[in-house]
């Protein structure tokens, strides 16, 4: 019997498999390399995420995004310069050809507990028994459509993870509903590829993050009450980041509660001039419900009511 298997080939999967074959811990990873990123993710996208953080982690941290940039000539700076989508899956592949030679592209179609651990069935008909599995599957599987828009024909919706490929929508009538980034993302390449393209949200404003400034000369204390890290800067970032296994032990409606009130969904810097004047916007309304009219969809929208609080 296997000892792991490792389902998902992607930053995640590459990267415990990496550790797992530096360990001597006996594996094997199935998966299509970099696929949520090469496949459904629109092309022209940049990174969230800097430089800095946009590394797979190895085990000794020597192929880092920025070494790979360097390897390649391709422009890198830890902050300042928004990481390319095709960058980052160029940088995937090469982790795994380096790292995790043995990856095998194949697909798990079916996983089932047994007494002593569990059995994995694989598109090519294998079937593979694992004491202990391991999930890297991605966010790609977890689309979420409302159920009031779920009745409408494929051809006429889709979720934005299906879309890879944009120039098919060239001249189209496009509604994006949303408020983060992957819906800011889309509406600005739709906008580059020429769709009539409009993005309505639920939220009154857009939130962007802000673009980075020349490093300054930081005093000792400045260091410590806003530390860097991944997520950006700032105590409450730093800890999440860097000390995830204490924030999984801290209550669970504490972290539920701090989850919803840090960060929340927003853009990339870069994607305000590609939103902001170029794309028109009905913010603060609910899609309530869509009907198909003469091959398009019409959509029904409402503004929540504000209540007043004058006593009038």
């Amino acid at each position: 019997m296997l000892e792991v298997a490792i389902i998902g080939a992607g930053p995640y999967g590459l990267s415990i498999a990496a550790h797992f074959r530096r360990q001597g811990i006996p594996f094997r990873i199935f998966g299509r390399p970099m696929d949520s990123w090469s496949a459904h993710m629109p092309k022209g996208m940049f990174l969230k995420s800097d430089g800095f953080a946009s590394s797979i982690y190895d085990p000794g941290g020597e192929f880092t995004l920025a070494r790979f940039c360097a390897d390649r000539n391709i422009e890198y700076s830890d902050t300042g310069i928004p990481v390319r989508l095709d960058t980052f899956v160029a940088y995937g592949l090469a982790f795994k050809e380096r790292m995790v030679p043995e990856l095998e592209d194949k697909l798990v179609i079916e996983l089932e507990r047994l007494p002593a651990g569990f059995r994995l069935r694989l598109d090519d008909g294998e079937v593979v028994s694992a004491r202990r599995v391991v999930l890297a599957v991605g966010i790609t599987h977890f689309d979420h459509v409302p159920a009031n828009l779920a009745g409408l024909p494929s051809e006429l919706l889709s979720h934005s993870s299906r879309h890879c490929e944009l120039d098919g929508f060239r001249g189209r009538n496009v509604v994006v509903i949303g408020g983060g980034a992957s819906a800011t993302d889309l509406a600005g390449l739709l906008r580059d590829v020429d769709a009539d393209v409009q993005l309505v949200a639920r939220r009154s404003t857009l939130n962007f993050h802000t673009k980075p400034t020349p490093e300054k000369p930081r005093s000792r204390w400045q260091q410590i009450r806003h530390p860097q890290s991944g997520l950006g800067p700032g105590l409450r970032s730093r800890f999440f980041a860097n000390a995830p296994m204490a924030f999984h032990y801290l209550p669970q409606a504490f972290r539920l509660y701090a989850v919803r009130r840090h960060l929340g969904p927003s853009g990339g810097w870069f994607s305000r001039d590609k939103v902001m004047g170029r794309v028109p916007l009905l913010l603060g309304y609910t899609t309530e419900r869509a009907e198909v009219d003469d091959g398009k969809v019409r959509l029904s929208s409402r503004r929540p009511a504000i209540r007043s609080t004058s006593g009038d």
